[in-house]
């Protein structure tokens, strides 16, 4: 019996749905489904009660607090240590529902509230807390694998695009930028370039990502600016129909490819925070900054060095802060990791192609997304750690080693509830699978994909070199110069 899911429901999140007069989102209502039709179980804090008897609207207060009991009520649990006297009282709740998270009351908090998922980031619970979009698509991950593809991002020209200008997928940013159609003209006219996503038809555009590279450009209000080159990332719009697929990290993959080619120092973009708190919390996860204000909006920056700068004192968060530049030094452990042909197509279905392919879809499944990636197995190590680098080696009929990556978490279970909480934003395994590997010990490698090596090293030539000295059928530690030889070999 597969172990069900308890998700802690925010007040955001239950008042939509205890008030029959609002129209759910229908990402809110596929999530319900999900949860109802396979036995996840929905709870409220009783901080939300406390929310919802400030509601001034006394009829929708009373309906709202009559229809909870649909749910589960958490008890009460340990006193909040992080409330003080001078904590106000919002403050105070947001607390005790993220404490009751730290106190695993919950496998996963749902809110749209952008302070508490600030909170979560503070406290070192942001892997746990969704909003309804990522538990949505999170849940059909893992009900309906089949359901959902890999996205295809094309790179094109603006003036392609004209003549489906008018279309409704642009109607939300005409709203957000007065003169939008003439300025999208005049940089169609420049021979401006962007990254787009098509419908499942290849028409219509369902995601974009306009970019320039920009030299000396003074990006805030009060005069800031970035010397040498500059990728600059505007219009950068997921449509509702296709959220949940992790194309806003294919556009960032794709843009860190640009600005190493193009040896740009900086990637920057406005971001409004009020209505685009899902790519906030995407880019901070990669290195942005906020930087300034430039015209109302908010300016986040990337520090991408052409060189790679001098190594932190942690091998992961100096990833997070400069990839695709990583630690590779002795401190550093690096490992061979074996992985069937059917896993690495669906991991790294772009591997043969590293030099000028960008991501392509994959008619199988929905690897989730482009950077961030999960995997599972039943090795015997318990040596890889955090900011370690990985060699992702397929097994069987091409056996080469193909892939770099650094681990971002590597722990072992066997609940298939916590293994599929962790691997929940990165991957594809159903919940039917996660189960009957949970069956024995199951280590849950969580890691970024840094790149694919453009000449794969293949078993004989490890042979040959000494870096095995047989068939690779686990995770295999390697020395330094094994893995520079790999390296040297893999980038031609």
């Amino acid at each position: 019996m597969v172990q069900r899911l308890r998700f802690l429901l925010d007040t955001n999140i239950l008042i939509p749905l205890q008030d029959s007069k609002i129209v759910l989102r229908k990402d809110l209502r596929n999530f319900m489904r999900l949860c109802n039709e396979h036995g996840h179980q929905l709870l409220y804090h009783t901080a939300s009660i406390d929310d919802i008897q400030e509601d001034q609207n006394e009829e929708r207060r009373n309906r709202t607090l009559a229809r909870l009991e649909q749910y589960t009520r958490l008890q009460q649990g340990p006193h909040c240590p992080w409330n003080r006297g001078e904590t106000s009282t919002n403050d105070a709740r947001d607390n005790e529902i993220l404490y009751a998270l730290k106190c695993n009351a919950a496998h996963a908090l749902v809110t749209e509230d952008i302070g508490i998922h600030r909170k979560a980031r503070e406290r070192g619970l942001s892997d746990r807390v969704y909003f309804i979009q990522s538990a949505n698509d999170w849940l059909r991950r893992l009900h309906e694998p089949g359901d959902v593809h890999l996205a295809n991002i094309d790179d094109i020209e603006l003036h392609t695009l004209m003549e489906r200008l008018q279309s409704p997928f642009f109607d939300s940013i005409r709203d957000d930028y007065d003169g939008f159609d003439d300025w999208f003209s005049r940089k169609a006219r420049e021979g401006r370039h962007a990254w787009v996503y098509r419908d499942t038809e290849g028409k219509d555009i369902s995601a974009i990502c306009i970019y320039t590279v920009q030299t000396g450009v003074r990006i805030t209000d009060a005069g800031d600016f970035l010397p040498g080159d500059a990728l600059k990332l505007s219009t950068f719009k997921v449509g509702e129909a296709v959220r949940g697929r992790k194309i806003g990290e294919l556009f960032l993959r794709a843009a860190f490819q640009y600005a190493t080619r193009h040896r740009c120092g900086w990637i920057f973009l406005h971001v409004k925070p009020e209505k685009q708190a899902h790519l906030t919390e995407m880019i901070e996860d990669f290195g942005f900054q906020y930087f300034g204000i430039y015209k109302g909006d908010s300016v986040y920056v990337k520090d991408h060095p052409v060189d790679a700068p001098n190594p932190l004192k942690n091998p992961f968060e100096y990833v997070r802060r400069y990839y695709p530049q990583y630690m590779s030094g002795p401190s550093v452990q690096k490992f061979l990791v074996p992985i069937l042909p059917k896993y690495h197509d669906i991991l790294f279905p772009d591997w043969r192609d590293p030099v000028n392919g960008l991501p392509a879809g994959n008619p199988q499944r929905h690897v989730g997304n482009a950077i961030k990636l999960a995997y599972l197995c039943h090795a015997q190590s318990r040596q890889p750690r955090i900011g370690d680098i990985v060699l992702f080696y397929r097994t069987h009929n091409e056996r080469v080693v193909t892939s770099v990556g650094v681990i971002e978490r590597y722990s072992s279970s066997t609940s298939s509830a916590e293994i599929a909480q962790l691997v929940s934003r990165r991957t594809v395994y159903s919940l039917e699978e996660i189960e009957s590997m949970a069956q024995s010990e199951t280590k849950v490698m969580l890691f970024r994909l840094i790149e694919h090596l453009e000449n794969p090293m293949t078993y004989v030539t490890l042979k040959q070199l000494g870096v095995v000295n047989g068939p690779i059928q686990s995770i295999t530690k390697i020395s330094d110069g094994s893995f520079s030889r790999i390296i040297r070999s893999g980038q031609g």
